[in-house]
């Protein structure tokens, strides 16, 4: 079948959604944009993300991609991201849609991922970030932070941060590339590049973090955490609605997080 394939970066709020991943029982993020797609193409298309995000968790460069038929495609490419828009809630929106070689593949050829993870610290929480930023109201100690955030950088078995899943795990080896802590104020945040995440696992690190500065853990515990390959021995998982997914990396794109951002705001 002849048809054309569309690289989508997608941005929504999580809030009201039980992941990216189209569910048997709640909404999925995957859901609302076949949805949109299925008002504007009889075929029905489906999308393939790059990442599954879980309940709560938001994104803001989610890539996935679709395969249209070229006979239903009827409009000038560059209308798609109104068309598609048009149709989607409005904590949902398509950034870009843009047309792609016929073997890309938003999973297989992704070659890194960047997420962000908010913490307001302070004794009041800001009541405009209360679905994008963890309340944290006691003290940190943001130097014993950094210092335990340093010691995910590399390869590394990072099972003691990964939630439980039904099934195993092939491999629970992954290697980062950047773990750092911005403050801005009240606001902290973590942004942590890698190859790959498992499920929880930044939660899981920013949770173990969080507790490094509060003193419960030392920051030099870090490395026999992770040699324990034990969930139970690191610190808690923090919760999903700080956590957004900010960027996808592919072989083609160089790391510029000042044109990540430009780029994130552009609507195609």
């Amino acid at each position: 079948m002849d048809s054309l394939k569309f690289k989508l970066t997608i941005a929504y709020d999580g809030t009201n959604y039980e992941g990216w991943q189209a569910q048997k029982t709640g909404t999925g993020v995957q859901q609302k944009v076949e949805e949109a797609l299925a008002e504007l193409f009889p075929g029905q298309p489906r999308v393939h993300s790059s990442s599954r995000t879980d309940a709560g968790v938001h994104a803001l460069g989610m890539v996935a991609h679709v395969e249209i038929p070229r006979a239903d495609f009827k409009m000038p490419a560059r209308k798609l991201v109104l068309a598609l828009n048009a149709w989607l809630p409005e904590d949902v929106r398509v950034m870009s849609a843009r047309r792609c070689r016929a073997d890309f593949h938003s999973r297989f050829d992704a070659t890194g991922k960047q997420y962000r993870y908010l913490i307001w610290n302070q004794t009041a929480m800001n009541p405009l970030l209360r679905h994008q930023a963890w309340h944290v109201p006691t003290p940190l100690d943001l130097a014993a932070m950094r210092a335990a955030a340093r010691r995910f950088l590399g390869k590394h078995d990072f099972k003691s941060f990964a939630g439980a899943r039904n099934y195993e795990m092939e491999s629970t080896v992954r290697t980062v590339t950047r773990c750092d802590i911005k403050r801005n104020g009240p606001l902290l945040t973590f942004v942590v590049e890698g190859d790959g995440f498992l499920y929880k696992m930044c939660r899981g690190m920013v949770g173990t973090v969080v507790q490094v500065g509060q003193g419960k853990i030392s920051s030099a515990n870090v490395r026999e955490i992770l040699q324990s390959r034990d969930r139970r021995v690191a610190g808690m998982t923090a919760p999903a609605h700080g956590l957004v997914l900010w960027k996808v990396f592919y072989k083609s794109e160089t790391r510029n997080p000042k044109s990540e951002i430009r780029n994130a705001r552009r609507p195609g």
